[in-house]
């Protein structure tokens, strides 16, 4: 099980906002039950490796589908191998230690 935060940034919008491009990854990940955490600097996302970045390739994409010329996505991944991890699993971790 892995954790992927992913940050998707459409450049050359004419807009300083980008609101409405992560509204459009949010509706993706929900229509296709993509446990995830949407956060002020990206969105972070649980799941099979594979799957991921699958999942990835696909949301670096979506801007293209609204012609936008230009897409950076930032991804840091989390593959654990030796244990399931789940979303909100480091936070309550260190939530523990600061009990």
């Amino acid at each position: 099980m892995a954790i992927m935060e992913i940050s998707v940034v459409p450049l050359g919008t004419g807009q300083t906002g980008v609101g409405e491009y992560v509204a459009r990854i949010i509706n993706y990940l929900k229509q296709n039950g993509i446990p995830h955490t949407l956060t002020d600097m990206g969105t972070i996302l649980e799941g099979d490796i594979d799957q991921l970045l699958g999942v990835a390739r696909v949301l670096h994409e979506l801007p293209f589908h609204e012609n936008v010329q230009r897409v950076v996505t930032h991804i840091a991944i989390d593959d654990r191998r030796d244990r399931k991890v789940h979303l909100d699993d480091k936070i309550k971790a260190v939530s523990q230690r600061l009990s």
